[in-house]
């Protein structure tokens, strides 16, 4: 007897691009395995941002968002403030939770991408949690858990990382993902999954561009005109062209604010240029591509630059002081040195392609919206045949 298609309600938070991105990816995935999805998100911004990509998003509340400056670095009281007026207004996360809860009604599994706090608070409550999964980054998990170190006491933020993590753990499935994850792993109902990349056909991985070209993808956040004028003056010293993509720039000359080719871009691309964020990092390794950080503040994307040395990605690291000139020489020498170096060899076991990552991550979703028994770790083996997607673009 054919298995019934099954119905699920994906909700991607708009304060970076990297939810939008996997919203539209895993959204099209699903439905050409026969899924029906329905995508929420939280702005307007978002909503327009997932049209361009063939989805068709509603708007949950714009209520609840991070709060960054115009180089990325997260503004951790503004962002404490914001979260506090939306947990504590009767109509704010209490409204949201009133509208997921009608739509509870008629799917079979939600999609929680990142931590948005109504569906963690939904997550941890009988009747409710069986049908929620937690969509998150490990580094993004580890940043939230973390937010109040060293900023209250020893006791009370060791408290909240407790609590937080309940929360996470308490829900029907938690879908974590990490650029350095090689396979599924599966430790009760928390799975371990390497973070899915989009298909960039016919780019072959490791293939020498035909010109010297840099992939620049900067999240939307990035709005300062020095630092933009001083990696553009980086990277002609450094001899390289540049495909420039950035939302926060579409209006500078040389820029555009959105690219759904990027990912092909960045597959023959000399190297590429983006803040540390999981998708970002997951390109490189998937192509074989030796990338420039742009590093800020953000916590979970510190850790992420942390652990790229341990992956054997090839990178550099620059980060913004207001110093124009300074940062030209440090990108300048940072693209020199990872157009000089050879690639490292691949991590063993090697990591998988991009087809296989997107098909490992429909197979799961699909047996949790199910209800079905998930299988092993061993048995969730990618298809052959890559899944049907569109173009994305960066982190």
């Amino acid at each position: 007897m054919a298995l019934s298609a099954p119905r699920l309600l994906y909700l991607a938070t708009a304060d970076a691009r990297g939810h939008l991105m996997r919203a539209q990816l895993l959204t099209h995935a699903l439905r050409a395995q026969g899924a029906h999805v329905d995508v929420l998100t939280t702005s307007d911004a978002g909503v327009q941002f997932l049209r361009r990509f063939g989805i068709e998003a509603s708007l949950l509340s714009p209520r609840y968002a991070v709060q960054f400056d115009a180089r990325q670095n997260m503004r951790a009281a503004a962002t404490d403030a914001n979260v506090a007026a939306y947990l504590l207004h009767p109509a704010r996360m209490l409204r949201d939770i009133l509208r997921l809860r009608r739509r509870l009604r008629g799917v079979d599994l939600i999609l929680n991408d990142s931590f948005h706090p109504a569906l963690l608070v939904m997550g941890m409550l009988p009747g409710w949690r069986r049908k929620i999964a937690h969509v998150y980054g490990a580094s993004l998990r580890a940043a939230l858990q973390g937010n109040f170190d060293g900023r209250l006491p020893r006791p009370v933020a060791a408290l909240f990382a407790r609590l937080i993590g309940w929360q996470i753990d308490a829900a029907a499935g938690q879908l974590e993902h990490d650029f350095a994850q090689p396979r599924l792993q599966a430790c009760g109902r928390r799975f371990r999954l390497p973070t899915p990349v989009a298909l960039a056909a016919p780019a072959v991985p490791g293939a020498a561009p035909q010109m010297p070209i840099a992939a620049v993808y900067l999240n939307p956040h990035f709005r300062d005109p020095d630092l933009a004028q001083a990696l553009e003056q980086g990277l002609q010293r450094a001899g390289l062209h540049s495909h420039r993509v950035g939302e926060g720039y579409a209006d500078r000359a040389g820029w555009v604010g959105e690219d759904p080719q990027w990912i092909a871009c960045a597959a023959a691309s000399t190297l590429l240029v983006s803040a540390p964020g999981m998708a970002a990092l997951s390109v490189a390794q998937v192509y074989r591509r030796p990338i420039l950080l742009l590093l800020t503040e953000q916590p979970e994307q510190q850790r992420n630059a942390r652990r790229a040395a341990a992956c054997g990605l090839a990178h550099r690291t620059v980060v913004w002081r207001g110093d124009g000139e300074a940062f030209a020489l440090a990108v300048a020498a940072a693209c020199r040195a990872l157009q000089s170096e050879p690639l490292p060899p691949a991590p063993e076991p090697p990591p998988l392609d991009a087809p296989a990552r997107l098909q490992l991550w429909v197979q799961l979703i699909l047996a949790l919206a199910r209800g079905q028994c998930v299988p092993s770790a061993d048995a969730l083996v990618p298809a052959p045949a890559p899944v049907p997607v569109r173009q994305e673009q960066g982190a």
